[in-house]
């Protein structure tokens, strides 16, 4: 019998050059193609109006490869759950529409490719990349498993990475919500190599399925190989339930610990995306703020900044055991004032504030935070008192930006700019470092003391004058030596705090500043930091909250300062001579204009905790 004729392949046909969204009424030009998948195609896009560039993805009403059909209603459950995600870590979709040939997702465009890309130039990465990678995997993640979404396809190929090194997960097209038992349908969907054993056996996907894919992942980048070979496919489906996979003895002991912990074959004893970033992986490794663009290609070279490393490696052995979890502390090494900072985009600033500008309420917008910190509580203590300052300090920022008119209309109140032999001290950190992945976060007053939240939650400071040791254990608690009386257990928290000073002194003094505040009570301390990519906040004890830029060239500081009608906030732009506000000038006519989108970010910020 001879065999009858092959089908015809299906041939797709060509997308047109010249797209138009009929919805906004926008026109597009396609570029060449950038990847392809088994459903869907992606092309450069460029906004004809605006130049504006964005990654298209193209899905076939009909047919992907030949006799494959993707209905119509998973393109739409996507475009339905992807429409509704904003966050730094995940692609963003611009827009979507349709012809009689094709559905169109508008995606944000990421110029670096895929992770598999630089897998595929590079073999295999570094430990302190992959835990730069792995740490915006676990932020994106964690922003999907809150709003009961599993991925179901977590690859290098499905990380995506901006201009600037930011990786993205994109890729949404297998991602569904978990049901009550908090498991999707028991369907056998997503890459062979990287499926988890429960998912294999049927039992459906669940947020922990996610973190054995990010086992794989960990794996296959530090090795250049998946654990899970695809042929036979039987075999490997064995080995995965079996968790049996070879072993990596040419990486650190950290990094197989936390492979094997990833790859636990029990869903419930893989850990949690809140406990992962506190693996020794993490706090024992150093992580860099930023990738170079040329580490698409070739291995970066890492330094970490002096006059802080080679101290630091004296006392890192001794300090680690002491700063270990748990601790609130999610880590990043950043610099002060317009160091290790993104450039905030001006438009960004501004419309965030575009409710507030017309008297709206205050809305609850969520912040990324890159690393935050917070003094720890005794467990015996009151209850609430971490709420409470936090509620107090957003309250002094909503008078602030509430206008009000408390006192009669014709009462002056004029934001003044003090003469330098007038001016009413106020008490700030005017520098800083962040080494809270590893040691704590530390800052100079305008007094001339400094002080650091150390990892583990407790805060020591050296105060003006003689340097006397102010040591904090838990909020509410207080010791004080002189500095040779420092009992020996707290003799490394004592050295980093000492690194820390020695450091910030120094560019103190580079810049010519001399202290300008009388010296701070003892108790003063740092209560929480919170840094986003616009901006740290602080605040302090005594209920002062600081808000500063971290964008190159964005020399902002706002300080915000006493309570009730003492409340003054004030301001330094750009080198400007400092500008102050008191209540009154705050609530009649409200601050200035610059500041608005500034304090309106700190709120959210506040409000994101």
């Amino acid at each position: 019998m001879e065999p009858g004729p092959r089908r015809p392949r299906t041939s797709r046909p060509p997308v047109s050059a010249f797209l138009r969204d009929p919805s906004s009424g926008r026109v597009y030009r396609r570029g060449k193609l950038i990847g392809k998948g088994a459903f869907s195609r992606c092309y450069k896009l460029m906004d004809m109006s605006t130049s504006a560039v964005f990654a298209l993805k193209v899905v076939p009403r009909a047919g992907g490869a030949a006799g494959r059909l993707r209905p119509r209603g998973k393109v739409d459950r996507e475009i339905a759950l992807h429409s509704r995600l904003k966050h730094r870590n995940i692609v963003a979709l611009h827009g979507h529409f349709a012809d009689r040939e094709n559905v169109y997702m508008v995606l944000e465009y990421c110029s670096r490719q895929s992770l598999a890309h630089v897998l595929e130039a590079r073999r295999t990465l570094t430990e302190p990349e992959v835990r730069y990678y792995l740490r915006g995997l676990v932020s994106g993640l964690r922003y999907l498993h809150q709003r009961r979404i599993v991925h179901r396809d977590l690859k290098p190929s499905n990380f995506f990475l901006n201009k600037n090194m930011v990786v993205k997960i994109g890729d949404l097209g297998l991602a569904a919500r978990v049901g009550p038992g908090g498991h999707c349908h028991r369907v056998l969907c997503g890459t062979p190599n990287f499926l988890a054993p429960e998912v294999i056996s049927r039992n459906g996907h669940s947020c922990q399925s996610d973190l054995w894919a990010l086992g794989c992942i960990m794996y296959t980048v530090l090795t250049g190989t998946p654990p899970f070979m695809v042929a036979p496919l039987s075999e490997m489906y064995q080995n995965i339930r079996d968790g049996r996979y070879p072993e990596p003895a040419h990486l650190s002991p950290n990094a197989r610990r936390l492979i094997a912990r990833l790859l636990a074959p029990n869903p419930a004893e893989r850990p949690s995306l809140d406990h992962l970033l506190q693996d020794d992986f993490f706090t024992q490794g150093f992580t860099p703020d930023r990738l170079p663009a040329r580490s698409c290609y070739s291995p970066p070279f890492f330094t970490v900044p002096q006059p802080l490393g080679r101290l630091f490696r004296k006392v890192g052995r001794l300090l680690l055991p002491q700063c270990r979890p748990p601790c609130p502390i999610t880590a990043s090494e950043a610099s002060g004032p317009g160091e290790g900072g993104s450039d905030p985009d001006p438009m960004e600033w501004g419309s965030e504030a575009t409710l507030l500008d017309t008297g709206a309420p205050h809305p609850e917008v969520p912040v990324h935070l890159l690393t935050h910190g917070t003094l720890r509580s005794d467990p015996a203590g009151p209850k609430g008192s971490q709420r409470q300052e936090v509620e107090v300090a957003i309250r002094n920022l909503r008078l602030c930006l509430d206008p009000g008119l408390p006192d009669p209309p014709d009462t002056p109140y004029p934001a003044t700019q003090d003469p330098p032999g007038e001016r009413q001290p106020i008490l700030w950190a005017p520098k800083w470092v962040d080494y809270s992945s590893k040691y704590g976060f530390g800052y100079q007053l305008s007094d001339g003391g400094s002080g650091v939240l150390l990892r583990d939650g407790t805060h020591m400071a050296l105060r003006p004058p003689g340097d006397r040791v102010c040591y904090v254990p838990s909020r509410g608690e207080l010791e004080t030596f002189t500095p040779r009386d420092v009992p020996r257990p707290l003799a490394a928290k004592l050295a980093v705090l000492r690194l820390f000073t020695c450091c910030l002194r120094r560019r103190v003094r580079q810049e010519g500043a001399r202290p300008s505040a009388p010296p701070a009570a003892p108790s003063l301390c740092l209560l929480r930091f919170l840094v986003s990519e616009r901006a740290l906040l602080l605040l302090f004890s005594d209920g002062t909250v600081q808000i500063s830029g971290r964008g190159r060239g964005d020399g902002a500081h706002l300080v915000l300062s006493g309570g009730g009608e003492e409340l003054r906030l004030t301001v330094w732009e750009g080198g400007q001579p400092r500008t102050s506000y008191p209540r009154g000038a705050l609530q009649s006519p409200g601050c200035a204009p610059q500041a608005r989108p500034r304090l309106v970010h700190a709120l959210h910020m506040l409000q994101s905790i």
